[in-house]
């Protein structure tokens, strides 16, 4: 499936596309889902945040970080000096 959080760079880069990449690439919002999802017992909310949660790791693991207002291909984690392209 593709990762749909990069529809807001469709629109073009800037603040907008980066805050919303950035909203669905931490682990705030899973942990949120899988959460509720365990205490209403609603199983398939549990699958996906966990299924979000390896997603966002994955990212991490190839190098793509958070991005910034400049544009897409800048990172945290380039800024950081962990990783280099």
């Amino acid at each position: 499936m593709p990762d749909l959080s990069l529809l807001g760079y469709a629109a073009g880069s800037g603040r907008f596309a980066a805050a919303f990449y950035n909203s669905m690439h931490t682990s705030t919002l899973p942990l949120l889902l899988g959460l509720g999802g365990y205490v209403t017992g609603w199983r398939t909310g549990v699958g996906l945040a966990l299924i979000w949660l390896a997603h966002i790791t994955f990212d991490r693991g190839l190098g793509y970080g958070l991005k910034f207002a400049e544009g897409f291909k800048p990172t945290h984690i380039q800024r950081a000096g962990v990783w280099r392209d």
